[in-house]
């Protein structure tokens, strides 16, 4: 991965709608080797889905939830069960499995307090949990689905090192 490649991949996540033409001219290359390399990068799973980003006020789905739980159990089939039925979930933004106090973090985008009530009880059904702590945003001050793309960051997934 090189310099262009991750202004190319700086240019897409910023805004994946630009023609090829565009992108090539900003990260000075002609229109053809730019196109190969954004081949390239998805044939190579770095660029996995181009998206439109909405914002969650607009759509009604504006209250964003942090639930932290602790494992009702630490077996495979209650992970299963578990990750089943947060993939299941709509409102799941995300889902992620913790090191430390917290086994588990969802990231969840609801209405209001209603729904979220709904999908507690929903939640609470699928699998037994030990503990569910919700943590409500009253405030979204940044939220970005960018990465750092700084140098260093990558590794080639290929060779193993920096090109």
């Amino acid at each position: 991965m090189d310099e262009i490649d991750r202004k190319i991949l700086a240019l897409l996540q910023e805004d994946a709608t630009l023609s090829i033409a565009q992108m090539a001219d900003r990260v000075g290359l002609s229109p053809t080797p730019c196109w190969k390399r954004i081949q390239k990068l998805e044939a190579a799973g770095v660029v996995t889905r181009r998206v439109a980003l909405l914002a969650p006020e607009k759509v009604g789905v504006g209250m964003t939830v942090f639930v932290a739980i602790e494992a009702g159990d630490h077996t495979p089939d209650w992970l299963d069960r578990f990750a089943g039925a947060v993939r299941s979930m709509p409102e799941v933004m995300g889902a992620y499995r913790m090191a430390g106090e917290v086994d588990y973090m969802l990231l969840v985008a609801v209405a209001d307090m209603a729904e979220y009530d709904r999908f507690y009880k929903r939640l609470i059904a699928a699998v037994p949990m030990r503990n569910v702590t919700s943590r409500f945003a009253m405030e979204r001050m940044k939220s970005t689905t960018a990465f750092p793309l700084h140098r260093g960051a990558f590794r080639d997934r290929a060779g193993g090192g920096e090109e």
